[in-house]
């Protein structure tokens, strides 16, 4: 027969050391994604530009392009500080309104241009309201709340239809805030927030996790203690 094997045995003295290296791996473990996913993050995006901007020198033939990174990067700000350049004088917004003509002749290219256009006015002017604003909707049912963005000035056709003047506010999904959904609200159903909408944005990208303001959330304790 096998003695039995006393409580304070060896196999006991050891779990406590296992559970303390396992602790201190977990903090390690988490730690290290917290430098490593943002920067990687990070570096993916600036990579993708910087290849979608390295797509301008199609426009330099093979032989001439020079051999060294980042060329296609200020070859792109180039051009668009070139074109920026011509579209502000009389003569050079002539000639791009009538290439702009010319595109709207073209039906599928009509339809896809114009929008992006409009898009791009929108965003880019300085007047717009575009994406300037946070707002609170209580959404998706009464009770519940939620972070979205007006998205612009009331439609007049929208308004027409519903009698009265709506906002537009975008809804975003979290993390992907490219997707989402727009409707049209009365202010009165809107509690408009003082925060930056880069704010508002990283609140949602970050799953709620990283509040406006960067601070934790106040009295943000677990209800089950």
């Amino acid at each position: 027969m096998t003695a039995p094997v006393e409580p304070g045995g060896p196999a006991a003295a050891a779990e406590p050391r296992f559970r303390l290296l396992t602790t201190v791996l977990r903090q390690w473990l988490f730690a290290g994604l917290l430098i490593w996913v943002p920067l990687a993050a990070t570096l993916l995006v600036i990579r993708f530009l910087i290849g979608l901007l390295d797509t301008s020198l199609l426009l330099v033939p093979e032989s001439l392009r020079p051999n060294f990174p980042g060329f296609g990067a200020l070859l792109s700000v180039g051009l668009v500080l070139g074109t920026g350049a011509l579209a502000a004088n009389f003569l050079g917004s002539r000639m791009l309104g009538w290439a702009e003509d010319l595109l709207f002749r073209i039906p599928l290219v009509r339809t896809l241009y114009g929008g992006v256009k409009k898009l791009a006015e929108t965003l880019f002017s300085r007047d717009s309201t575009a994406f300037k604003r946070v707002v609170l909707i209580e959404w998706p049912r009464p009770g519940l709340w939620t972070i979205g963005f007006q998205t612009g000035d009331p439609v007049q056709v929208v308004r027409e239809a519903a009698g009265r003047p709506l906002i537009p506010v975008f809804v975003p999904t979290t993390p992907n805030p490219t997707g989402g959904f727009i409707m049209q609200v009365p202010a009165e159903d809107l509690r408009f927030l003082d925060i930056p909408v880069e704010e508002g944005m990283r609140y949602i990208i970050s799953l709620g996790v990283v509040a406006p303001g960067g601070g934790p959330l106040p009295g943000a304790t677990n209800p089950s203690r």
